[in-house]
């Protein structure tokens, strides 16, 4: 029983510490913080996490090691349908480790490691966005030429890592509040695939826009 109360703990300090970044942000919470709502003393976060950085790091590892599970998706891509749902689970997980996006630039000056774990983030987003787009091209919903691809590959990775930004900044109050999740979420995807509407064949459009009504609905 011993060894596994550590483990329990570390883990729980993790949750909490993700909910209170999302919440307030990265630098608007401190370790004091964290140790009072987890009803624990600043020694025994210390134990765990000796560094604000060991928190934001091992937060990021998850994030990671999510992203690049999902990543491998990517290449299952044929239809419009397919890209729907596969960019409303990026989103999903932007959302979930939100923090991340929300104080990028802040917390890259800060953090050496995130500094460069972050270069190779960007860069397997667009391998995964050129993917996508080959899946698409070879089930016949999408027209594009070769040239184009990687330009428009990179739009959506700019999208996809800064469209939390864009959302705070239209709202800031009530932006990346949990209740606009949805809403929020819908638009980053419908927007990310309205890049592809001047290459989409005609179907795939009206089932693009087909798919963003329907989720309008239910939002």
């Amino acid at each position: 029983m011993a060894t596994k109360k550590p483990r329990r703990t570390a883990e729980r300090i993790l949750e909490v510490t993700l909910d209170l970044f999302n919440r307030f942000g990265e630098p608007n919470v401190s370790t004091t913080l964290i140790s009072a709502e987890l009803s624990i003393s600043p020694g025994n976060l210390y134990y765990h996490y000796p560094a604000k950085d060991e928190l934001i790091n091992a937060l990021f590892n998850r994030y990671e090691g999510e992203l690049n599970t999902l990543l491998e998706a990517a290449d299952q891509v044929r239809n419009v349908e397919d890209a729907w749902l596969f960019f409303h689970m990026f989103y999903e997980l932007i959302w979930k480790h939100r923090f991340l996006y929300r104080d990028l630039n802040d917390l890259l000056s800060k953090n050496r490691r995130l500094e460069t774990h972050f270069q190779a983030v960007l860069a397997a987003k667009g391998q995964a966005m050129r993917a996508v787009l080959a899946g698409l091209q070879h089930g016949g919903a999408l027209d594009m030429d070769a040239r184009e691809a990687a330009p428009t590959a990179n739009a959506m990775v700019v999208l996809l890592s800064y469209w939390l930004s864009y959302e705070y900044v239209r709202d800031p109050r009530h932006a990346l509040e949990p209740e606009r999740a949805g809403a929020a979420l819908m638009r980053g995807a419908f927007h990310l695939l309205s890049l592809l509407l001047p290459y989409l064949e005609p179907a795939s459009k009206d089932h693009l826009y087909a798919l963003a009504g329907q989720y309008q609905q239910q939002a």
